[in-house]
């Protein structure tokens, strides 16, 4: 009777343990931002759920360095993230791979004096209070800015506060100016003044910053087919955007999917979309990108943050972060 029990207790931790391993491989918790983008469309009507029949948790993060440390603890498997923090994070060997361009910036994060401040332009920032998020693409150029300008970064007040709270400060009048993307952009721009952008300063020293979707390696290895139908509904979303920008207006559901989730204004929607520049599929893995000119940008930010002391290493070859498998298997079907 003994060997019987044990028997039907084995064979039901053993259930158990497979159910848990079944319904684990079937769940996600994908960490996102406030970024005005596309996908959120597919996000608000669970595409991706559809397509898949994962349970998805969508869980928003106030900053591309907390999507970093999150993937560190294993609380998300994949996650939104500029340029900048995905550099610190394959530095400090999070174990990480870049497999989505969501947006090549260009326009949309914009470095702004606030009016009343007395500035007008990057000279005179000396001495004023600069409010970004650390260890962000927006913090990445507002050093390079400063140093382009010749300006020592020192000479400035760089202060850390992540998007809602630069929008309280500002308001408050306790920051002059903010380097920041939408929606907080759109808001600062209405009492202040555009000192430069992301795209500006990307012509003016080759180095342009973008924003990705990474995925914890772990993760990755058992999900490749649900990476692939990941990478086709980001694809299609932007497809859909880029086909019919006319028809995404602020009475739109795409448009009102994407306030919804990003914390922007629907009125806005339409020029923020329009500030970006979204690779295609096929552009996805060209040398632009993925193909390679992913992997020299993120070098290029992570030695300059070293410079700046916010990493300690640069690691030989960034390539070894960068994936481009999904986007190549998702356009061959």
């Amino acid at each position: 009777m003994k060997n019987i029990l044990r028997a039907a207790v084995f064979f039901t931790s053993a259930l158990a343990v497979l159910s848990g391993a079944f319904a684990q491989s079937k769940e996600v918790v994908i960490a996102y931002q406030d970024m005005v983008v596309p996908w959120r469309y597919a996000q608000d009507t669970q595409q991706l759920e559809q397509k898949t029949g994962y349970k998805i948790t969508y869980r928003k993060l106030a900053s591309g360095a907390d999507v970093i440390r999150a993937l560190a603890s294993g609380a998300v498997q994949i996650g939104e993230a500029g340029s900048a923090p995905i550099a610190s994070g394959l530095s400090q060997g999070l174990d990480i791979q870049l497999f989505w361009i969501l947006d090549n910036i260009n326009d949309a994060e914009a470095l702004v004096a606030r009016n009343g401040s007395g500035v007008k332009s990057l000279a005179d920032l000396n001495g004023k209070r600069v409010a970004v998020p650390f260890v962000s693409t927006s913090h990445f150029h507002t050093l390079l800015a400063l140093e382009h300008a010749g300006i020592d970064p020192r000479s400035v007040k760089v202060v850390n506060m992540r998007p809602p709270e630069i929008a309280a400060a500002w308001e408050r009048g306790d920051i002059d100016a903010t380097f920041i993307w939408d929606p907080v952009l759109a808001r600062v721009k209405k009492s202040g003044r555009v000192l430069t952008t992301s795209g500006q300063i990307a012509q003016q020293t080759g180095k342009a910053t973008f924003d990705g979707i990474v995925v914890s390696k772990s993760f990755a290895a058992q999900h490749d087919v649900f990476l692939t139908e990941l990478v086709k509904v980001l694809a299609a979303s932007d497809d859909n955007y880029r086909r019919n920008k006319a028809a995404w207006n602020a009475d739109s559901a795409q448009v009102k999917s994407v306030a919804k989730l990003s914390g922007a204004e629907a009125a806005e929607v339409p020029a923020s979309l329009a500030l970006y520049e979204f690779p295609t599929l096929a552009q996805q893995a060209s040398p632009q990108w993925l193909g390679g000119g992913a992997a020299k940008s993120l070098a290029a930010t992570a030695a300059f943050l070293k410079t700046q002391g916010t990493i300690q290493q640069v690691l030989p070859d960034y390539s070894v972060g960068v994936n481009a498998a999904w986007v190549r298997k998702a356009a061959a079907h």
